[in-house]
């Protein structure tokens, strides 16, 4: 086949973005970034998104590139994605080496997405209130009842997915898992999976550190600029919400960087759980 891609992948904090470098700079590759939220110009310290330096190391694309206004998804990263890869390998590159963790963008570019109905802005935007005044527990309920098949397959506390399964069922009339036809887009390059991990206690002090530099760094008055944004679907996030509840005086400054350091690591063991199913990752102990 010839031409191959690399995906770098892991959970987070594992040192995803030093292993890409690394081998992009071996194999004389730019970083694809494959993140949901490293993408957005705004969004730099509280997505760990790679540093200047580590951009003059190598090229990176997908990175901190696109406002944070805009309505961005997994479809338009596939096609964007592949576009790019299209025209690097064209350029001569014969291996190119993708780095991320978002599972969703991962596997819309490995095997694509099905195609869903478009659905009307006003009911995203009812569900998006509805999610902000009375949680996911609410509206995974009504997914229970409308969608019972999505109910038991998603992370029922990632209230985008859940807006996102909910809406569609409420437009068509149909569940949004029928749908799903399952059938991948076959890719002409060889895609091999690369998955980093390390002992979980490790990991989680890594993550638990990593919070704490975020703040350093200046974490508190990042989220503070974001917070007339803070309805819009990317900074339903880890670290923006928790910071968000501290400024609506709902819990402490020290609370709130505990819940950032606890939902960090109980995304990075959601992660993990996706990945053990995929059979073709080939797992990488680092130190």
């Amino acid at each position: 086949m010839g031409r191959k891609l690399e995906i770098i992948l892991g959970p987070t904090g594992v040192g995803k973005t030093a292993y890409a470098i690394q081998r992009a700079r071996e194999v004389g590759s730019p970083v694809i970034s494959c993140d949901s939220r490293q993408i957005y110009k705004e969004l730099c310290i509280g997505t760990a998104a790679p540093s200047r330096r580590e951009r003059e190391q190598v090229k990176h694309y997908f990175v901190r590139c696109i406002p944070i206004t805009r309505n961005y998804t997994a479809g338009i990263y596939e096609a964007e994605a592949l576009a790019l890869v299209n025209r690097l390998f064209a350029q001569g590159h014969e291996t190119l080496v993708m780095c991320g963790g978002s599972m969703l963008y991962i596997d819309a570019f490995c095997y694509g997405l099905d195609d869903f109905p478009e659905v009307p802005l006003q009911l995203r935007e009812h569900l998006m209130e509805c999610l902000k005044e009375d949680g996911v527990e609410s509206l995974a309920e009504q997914l229970k009842e409308l969608d019972p098949v999505s109910y038991e397959e998603l992370d029922l506390s990632n209230g985008q997915r859940v807006i996102r399964a909910l809406e569609v069922s409420m437009y068509t009339g149909q569940p949004f898992s029928s749908f799903k036809t399952n059938t991948f887009k076959k890719r002409d390059f060889e895609i091999v999976k690369i998955g980093l991990e390390r002992p979980r206690e490790q990991l989680y002090e890594r993550i638990n550190a990593r919070v704490l530099e975020m703040m350093r760094r200046g974490l508190e008055a990042e989220a503070r600029r974001m917070l007339p944004y803070r309805d819009l679907p990317a900074l339903q996030t880890v670290g923006y919400k928790e910071m968000f509840d501290y400024f609506d005086g709902g819990c402490t400054r020290e609370e709130a960087v505990r819940r950032i350091q606890v939902n960090s690591r109980h995304y990075a063991k959601r992660q993990l759980t996706w990945w053990r199913r995929d059979e073709e990752i080939q797992w990488i102990p680092v130190e």
